[in-house]
C-alpha cells in the first residue's frame, strides 16, 4: 500500500485520527477495547491548536478549514465526553 503524501492535511488528519479512541468514540486498532483517556484526547486537541496559531496566515483556504473545522468538532466532542 503506498504511502499518503506527505502534506499540512495529512499530518493533521494523522494527529487528529487518535482523539476518536481517548474520547472512547471507537475502539483501540491495537488492543480492540474501547476506553477512555480524556488528558490524552485534550492534548491532542491543544497540539492542533498550537498548530492552528503557528501556521496562522501560512494556510491555504483548504488548509486552514480543515483545521478550523476538525477543530470545532474535537472541542465540542471533547466537552460531550467530560460531562
Amino acid at each position: 500500500m503506498p504511502m499518503p503524501p506527505v502534506d499540512f492535511a495529512t499530518f493533521v488528519l494523522s494527529i487528529s485520527s487518535h482523539i476518536p479512541v481517548y474520547l472512547g468514540e471507537m475502539a483501540d486498532p491495537y488492543t480492540g477495547q474501547t476506553g477512555t483517556d480524556l488528558p490524552l484526547a485534550q492534548h491532542l486537541i491543544d497540539t492542533l491548536a498550537m498548530l492552528q496559531e503557528k501556521t496562522r496566515g501560512n494556510l491555504d483556504r483548504t488548509e486552514e478549514n480543515l483545521l478550523n473545522g476538525l477543530l470545532y468538532d474535537f472541542r465540542v466532542r471533547y466537552v460531550k465526553a467530560v460531562q
